[in-house]
């Protein structure tokens, strides 16, 4: 007794199991955690040092090398890349792609030991490293606060109430804090009383480095207590400092009489924050990994509206991005989807096999979407874009196993069998092939599911929920489909009509029998066809990840290297402006000196620099984007050509940077820099649309240098960092002190007032007797000096990077082929090395990691096909059809203008696996139809018309089933990758497959003829 009989004479375990898929998959669809993109791990952590006077060169040796040398020596490390700017050094470390999340706690734990050893060889002046391994968290509730006419320190007090009380909230994990004002107390003495009084600068340091400390001041023990002793309070407010009093010469001044004191803004800050023209600072909340972010969304939306009554009036969060929203549309997206697709399925079902094989194979389709949903609650995978989206591509394969039982069964008792004969006969000639072609659609996903690098951890969910999916698929086509068949089908008279006796079998009956006469044509047509769409998909637009579904684009400014970010600021309004008068804009959050807060899991926000600006300009829908894009970048071309000014769309999946990029090694500054010159003129010269070329390192920026006189300084005991800091005190300020205001603490800055002109030639230095000295009497003079502040290295190596961008109707795949030549044929000194990066190294690297999981999977295919006939003419047929299911794919892309962009190559996978699915099931009802005797092409047309409908009704489900998908910008080009190269494989199955295995089997069946006795027919054992 097989499975499907054992489902009919036992039905309550199949109405059990029924039941727990319905209501399991409903408690799975409400339990699931919900996310947009699939949580995949950013395995890096960011190493930040400041060595403050430095110059970049200086932090690249005397910080960054000893650093990178000693984080090297882990052998979890695969990259690092460090920037050294002026007093900065920023290492990012990259750990090898193998290793998951679980891993990650311990890795960081080495590396900080490893970097913490480093630091005690580090220079004086350097400050402890911080290593900071939460570069990767999302912050996907994010709000622009703005707060206008209130005091900075009241607009400090509002962000450290809100994060309080977010913070508080169940499933919050962190909430970030960006843009407020950078605020301090400054010290700006009387220069001509100071002088008067013989009062130098350090005079001053050190009268508030104290101002406001913290000591132990010991405790006192008694018989029956222990009492602690506090330190005296120290200066808490602006007037207590400038109370503070200066001892100079053995007397007493207060520092009030000889300087004056206030707080405010610092000058140069390193970020400025507006929305929609208006000042601004950000909060970004993310949430637990393991929790619901639909569910924490609503929370923090519920904890906001109970605090309205608290926070003050004016003050107003605006949304930049709600992840929980998007979510939330998604899932309604999907089962609307799912819906219509499933409503496809029944319709195309009832029209052809009619209402009551609709209601069997709808019924079944519709328990394994459910189950499936269970499952996925039961191994914790989220319901995201990639998951839901494997259940639309699942949906075509899903369908197939319940179709072939169901029409087996249906024409079974048609010709007289009870329905417990029938699901006998129908489930079990095919239960093992189409368990061995579910195996094989499985395994075609298993080289991206199994991928261990960042696609394919992005990617793990498509795998496991088509693997589920079609496991179960199988489960239930051989238990449910048997049963609901024996509840609905009608049991026929035995001997009635054929099943297959209408005009359309007919008709392909004839259309096969003449493609077997014309055989050798027929291939040669396949052949030549085959040729034509390789070549054309060559002409096929390619593309790593599509673009993003969210009406967002982004814009990024940059002015020339050193530009002071209030200037960077001013432009950036002129663009705010502008858009402010564009009605298909929404929002535009304003971000001056560095990027955004990852909102995203595939944003990638720009480091510190005062010279970038940026812009998340939101429109009303997505077809907006383009035109709104080409408008502004016109704009800005004529208003502010001194900028370099570009536009970016928001792309899906990991990757991230510039389109084009092309990298160069080596040791000198120098001939990297006329490397990267020559490459971005060679870029212009080969394609036109290569925009906006730029390095990484920027311009170089000239700096001023004084001319330290040695033998005078030293005579009068004045040190280089004696000079140093008057200069500082002349132009920044000194930080002398700080200043605590609850959990605050703001600077106290002792700098010269603007008030007094003075030129930092104009000031004076103390000298080693205690007397004040002009400074120009210990220096002669002061030089420029160009010099590189933007230092990248890469692998401890100083690598330049050259980007581009690209026109935004074309791929970087197009454009990359245009200058690929060009580039290579750069002639390199030796010593240096040239690197392609970019959207073509993102996808090479993805494409070499697939690489490497196909061939076990491909392996494992073929075995299983081979296993299944347990002969190799059967297989050779099913694979001879795979490299042709690229015909229909060609046909649909050139035909919809769209590119092959990885989500294509995986519906390219599902139509393979289809593909060899179909053909399996018909080569194996041909072997049986042979095994009762017929002639060959008598068997072959006989087999192949009884699984006309059952192929073409897959086809046609899948294929109209897929339509829900052309309106979503991550699906379309899978979903016409499918619906193209289906049509084609459909014909491919129906026609190509009896015509390869008439080839094959043809000579074999003709000795057997010659060599029986009478000239009888008899089928080959297969």
């Amino acid at each position: 007794m097989n499975i499907a009989r054992g489902s009919i004479n036992r039905p309550i375990i199949i109405w059990i199991l029924i039941l727990t898929c319905l209501f399991g998959g409903t408690w799975g669809f409400l339990s699931l955690g919900r996310l947009e993109d699939p949580a995949f791990t950013i395995k890096t952590a960011v190493v930040i040092t400041q060595y403050p006077g430095a110059s970049a060169e200086q932090v690249m040796t005397e910080v960054s090398e000893p650093l990178e040398s000693a984080i090297q020596r882990m052998g979890e490390v695969d990259r690092i890349t460090s920037i050294n700017q002026p007093g900065l050094s920023r290492i990012e470390v990259e750990i090898q792609s193998t290793f998951d999340g679980t891993e990650l706690p311990a890795i960081w734990t080495d590396l900080r030991n490893n970097v913490a050893d480093a630091a005690r060889h580090l220079p004086d002046g350097v400050s402890q490293p911080q290593v900071n391994d939460g570069f990767g968290d999302v912050f996907g509730i994010f709000f622009a606060v703005s707060a206008e006419g209130y005091t900075d320190a009241e607009r400090h007090e509002l962000a450290q109430f809100l994060r309080r009380e977010l913070l508080s909230v169940e499933g919050v994990a962190d909430v970030d804090v960006q843009g407020l004002p950078d605020e301090a107390i400054f010290v700006e003495p009387e220069m001509a009383l100071a002088a008067h009084q013989n009062i130098s600068p350090q005079t001053f340091i050190n009268a508030l480095a104290s101002a406001n400390s913290v000591a132990s001041a010991g405790s006192i023990d008694q018989a029956t207590t222990h009492t602690l002793i506090q330190a005296p309070e120290g200066s808490d407010s602006v007037s207590d400092i400038a109370g503070l009093t200066v001892g100079v010469g053995g007397e007493v001044l207060n520092l009030i009489d000889i300087a004056q004191v206030s707080r405010g803004r610092q000058d140069e800050p390193s970020i400025l924050i507006r929305y929609n023209g208006v000042e601004a600072f950000t909060l970004g909340v993310a949430g637990l990994a393991d929790e619901n972010i639909v569910d924490v969304g609503h929370a923090v939306d519920a904890k906001l509206a109970e605090l309205q009554t608290e926070i003050p009036y004016g003050v107003i969060l605006h949304p930049i991005y709600q992840q929980h929203v998007v979510v939330d549309e998604a899932s309604s997206d999907f089962l609307l989807n799912l819906a219509m697709s499933v409503g496809i399925v029944v319709l195309v079902l009832g029209l052809f096999m009619g209402p009551r094989a609709a209601i069997v194979v709808g019924s079944t389709l519709l328990l394994t979407v459910v189950g499936t949903l269970l499952f996925m609650a039961i191994f914790s995978i989220e319901m995201e874009r990639i998951s839901l989206g494997a259940l639309i591509i699942a949906m075509g394969m899903l369908v197939d196993n319940a179709i072939v039982v169901a029409e087996g069964m249906q024409i079974a008792m048609r010709r007289g069998k009870s329905s417990r004969d029938a699901a006998d006969e129908a489930a079990g000639k095919t239960q093992i092939p189409l368990l061995g072609a579910t195996v094989i659609g499985i395994m075609a996903f298993a080289g991206i599911g199994l991928s261990p690098d960042a696609t394919g951890e992005f990617l793990f969910s498509l795998f496991a929920v088509i693997g589920i999916s079609l496991m179960l698929s199988w489960v239930l086509a051989l238990t449910v489909t048997p049963l609901l068949g024996h509840y609905f089908f009608k049991q026929g008279e035995v001997g009635g009509d054929d099943a297959y006796s209408g005009p359309l079998f007919r008709a392909y009956g004839t259309v096969l029998g003449l493609a077997l006469r014309a055989r050798w044509l027929v291939v040669m047509l396949l052949l030549v066809v085959t040729v034509a769409c390789y070549w054309g998909f060559g002409q096929v637009k390619q593309q790593f990840f599509p673009n993003s579904n969210t009406p967002i684009f982004f814009v990024h400014y940059k002015l020339p290297q050193g530009t002071p970010i209030t200037t960077t600021a001013e432009h950036m309004a002129v663009f705010e402006n502008w858009l402010a008068e564009r009605e298909e804009v929404t929002s535009v959050a304003t971000f001056v000196g560095q990027g955004a807060t990852r909102f995203m899991l595939t944003y990638q926000a720009e480091s510190q620099n005062p010279s970038y600006g940026h812009l998340i300009i939101r429109t009303a829908s997505l077809d907006l984007i383009p035109a709104l894009q080409a408008d502004i970048e016109a704009y800005a071309a004529e208003v502010l050509p001194q900028g370099e000014f570009r536009t970016a769309r928001l792309v899906f999946g990991p990757g991230g940077g510039d389109p084009i990029q092309v990298r160069f090694s080596g040791s000198d500054p120098e001939v990297l820099r006329d490397l990267a010159d020559e490459a971005m003129a060679t870029l212009q010269e080969a394609s036109p649309n290569i925009l906006a070329p730029r390095t990484n390192w920027r311009e170089q920026e000239l700096v001023l240098r004084p001319n330290y006189a040695t033998e005078r300084a030293q005579t009068a005991g004045i040190t280089r960092d004696n000079i140093a800091q008057i200069f500082a005190f002349a132009t920044d300020g000194i930080t002398a002190g700080t200043y605590r205001e609850n959990d605050r603490l703001i600077p106290i800055i002792v700098r010269v007032p603007e008030s007094a002109q003075l030129s930092v030639m104009d000031q004076v230095v103390e000298t080693a007797g205690g007397t004040l000295m002009p400074v120009e009497q210990v220096i002669d003079g002061m030089a420029f000096e160009p010099q590189n502040t933007l230092i990248h290295r890469r692998n401890r190596v100083p690598t330049i990077t050259v980007g581009a961008s690209i026109p935004t109707d074309l791929t970087a795949a197009q454009v990359h082929a245009e200058i690929r030549e060009a580039i290579e044929a750069i002639e390199l000194p030796l010593g240096y090395r040239m690197e392609w990066g970019g959207e073509f190294e993102n996808s090479a690297d993805a494409n070499a990691s697939l690489a490497q999981q196909l061939p076990l999977s491909l392996l494992i295919m073929v075995l299983i096909s081979v296993l299944l006939f347990n002969a190799l003419r059967q297989p050779l047929i099913i694979w001879l059809l795979v490299p042709m299911s690229v015909n229909g794919v060609t046909l649909g892309l050139l035909g919809t203008g769209l590119p092959f962009t990885f989500t294509a190559l995986l519906g390219l996978l599902s139509l393979s696996g289809m593909l060899i699915k179909n053909g399996i099931v018909l080569v194996e009802e041909i072997d049986l139809v042979r095994a009762d005797g017929l002639p060959l092409r008598e068997a072959i047309v006989t087999a192949s018309t009884s699984r006309l409908r059952p192929v073409v009704l897959a086809a046609a489900t899948t294929i109209l089933g897929m339509a829900p998908l052309l309106s979503d910008a991550f699906f379309v080009s899978m979903a016409v990758t499918i619906m193209g190269g289906l049509a084609f494989a459909s014909i491919l199955t129906l026609v190509a497959a009896p015509v390869f295995y008439d080839l094959l089997f043809a000579r074999s069946e003709r000795r057997a003829k010659a060599s029986e006795p009478g000239n009888t027919a008899a089928a080959e054992p297969v």
